[in-house]
């Protein structure tokens, strides 16, 4: 890709992050890319294809994969916190507020599937982990998919929160939580 393609790209997913799609404009793009505007339409067959490209650029994505889950001990307690702090250390605020700018209408089907890939990579993990867990006599009979979507739903929330309320909200760090979460999961859950 060439350098100003690229700006346009990079010009594009700022914006989205920081105002959504619809009230992103090409006028925008272009006086932020530094570039005409007709030059979008010389590399570009439209704003949505340019957030199409752009999507499809790791830059742009949060690498959240399960192999970034796979530095388990086997213990639920640190084994939690591994989990919370992986997705937490690659969900930034920008990366949560681009998803919600990506999820306008006019992208849904085309951006959904790509931001899905996120909770399914962190709730296939935890699940198989459960099992895993359960299957070693550390862990009784659960839903282990909607244990792990409760866990998922914590993270995702506390992470969610600050990013769109920062300290606000809560002054929680996100150690604390992580320890306060993990401890109320372990003493619901582990087999006793």
């Amino acid at each position: 890709m060439d350098e100003t393609s690229q700006k346009i790209i990079d010009a594009t997913m700022s914006l989205i992050r920081d105002k959504g799609y619809v009230a992103t404009t090409t006028k925008d793009i272009a006086r932020l890319a530094e570039v005409n505007e007709c030059t979008l339409f010389r590399k570009f067959e439209s704003k949505k294809d340019i957030v199409l490209q752009g999507v499809a650029q790791e830059k742009w994505r949060a690498n959240v994969t399960p192999d970034i889950f796979q530095n388990v001990q086997w213990e639920l307690e640190p084994d939690l916190e591994m989990f919370m702090n992986a997705y937490m250390d690659r969900i930034t605020p920008d990366f949560v507020n681009l998803s919600i700018g990506l999820r306008a209408p006019q992208l849904y089907e085309e951006t959904a599937p790509l931001i899905m890939k996120v909770p399914q990579a962190f709730v296939s993990s935890l699940t198989e982990y459960f099992k895993k867990m359960n299957e070693m006599g550390k862990l009784g009979d659960f839903d282990f998919e909607g244990l792990a979507m409760t866990v998922f739903s914590s993270t995702f929330g506390y992470t969610f929160l600050r990013a769109s309320f920062h300290e606000d909200l809560a002054k929680t760090s996100r150690e604390e939580f992580i320890k306060c979460s993990v401890k109320v999961f372990v003493e619901g859950i582990a087999k006793k």
